[in-house]
């Protein structure tokens, strides 16, 4: 059952739903992790390592499909993806990231609209101007107007089913190189606008700029982030600075990338998969993560019931 399905009929949240759980790990104690996933085995293998809230990532999403993290893929392509995801782990809060909301107010609500029904959690949204550039590329990050942004968060907030649906704003003002009022500026916006969490986006080595930024926080709302490039300290140390949630956005797809490009030179070189064999999941791990065996279960089950004679053509 997807979070739309666990919505009551006026509107207000039922307990147990993705939204709701999301918003209690936000804000419990600690710092809650979200891992990033692309796709619905990525999803499955989170969850198996005990992880229980994933970030659907524009750039791991938009790497699989093999294009940019530019908005080159459409947002019903990514959204294909995260429908993927939420069969693939049910009941497990998955946090869309939509980038810009692929251009104003209108398509913003959509997006957010088309994820509560595939069952997300929540969705992310950044303050940057449509067409976006993946924020740890290039220097050219121009941020949309506050007043601008704000309206999408209000609009998203306004068309929701789900009371409980989660709707992050993300802001670049650091990413763009804006001091750190204008960051703080941004945030208290999109909070009165009606976000229920903000993403704080860094791309230093260190988390100096976060450290600063959560010094100066009000607490109005809980905090994101995601330690990208500055990857030494440990969730520990985050609950310390008092952030809510830390997204391992990308780690899984860069695994699979480098796992992958190795095997495919391996082979190439070899002229035979010899040299792999120990290095790649067996089939039967794979099949065990799938559940074949349910399936044979639920074949012999199904397909040969007894008293049932054979239909004859």
């Amino acid at each position: 059952m997807n979070a739309t399905e666990q919505t009551a009929s006026d509107g207000s949240a039922t307990p147990g739903s993705v939204g709701s759980t999301l918003k209690e790990l936000l804000h419990g104690p600690g710092t809650c992790q979200l891992m990033g996933v692309h796709d619905g085995l990525s999803a499955r293998i989170a969850v198996a390592e005990g992880f229980k809230v994933l970030w659907a990532s524009g750039l791991c999403m938009s790497t699989a499909r093999g294009v940019r993290d530019s908005d080159e893929a459409s947002w019903t392509e990514l959204l294909t993806l995260v429908g993927t995801m939420t069969d693939a782990a049910p009941g497990v809060p998955i946090l869309v990231d939509g980038d810009t909301g692929y251009g104003n107010f209108n398509t913003a609500r959509r997006f957010a609209a088309r994820a509560e029904r595939v069952g997300a959690a929540g969705v992310c949204f950044e303050d940057k101007v449509f067409p976006k550039m993946n924020s740890f590329f290039g220097d050219s990050h121009q941020l949309a107007p506050v007043g601008e942004f704000a309206g999408k968060i209000r609009a998203c907030k306004d068309t929701q089913r789900d009371s409980d649906f989660v709707v992050v704003a993300r802001t670049e003002a650091l990413i763009s190189n804006l001091p750190m009022e204008e960051a703080l500026t941004r945030a208290h916006a999109y909070v009165e606008a009606g976000a229920d969490a903000l993403f704080i986006h860094s791309r230093m080595s260190t988390p100096q700029q976060i450290a600063e930024f959560m010094e100066q926080w009000d607490g109005s709302a809980p905090i994101l982030i995601a330690p990208t490039t500055y990857h030494t300290p440990s969730l520990d140390d985050f609950a310390a600075l008092g952030v809510a949630g830390c997204i391992w956005a990308n780690h899984s797809m860069r695994a699979a990338f480098s796992a992958m490009r190795d095997v495919c030179q391996q082979i190439r070189t070899d002229r035979g998969i010899f040299g792999v064999e120990e290095r790649v999941a067996p089939l039967k791990e794979i099949f065990g993560l799938l559940d074949y065996e349910s399936l044979e279960k639920d074949e012999n089950r199904y397909t040969q019931a007894p008293g049932l004679a054979p239909v004859q053509g």
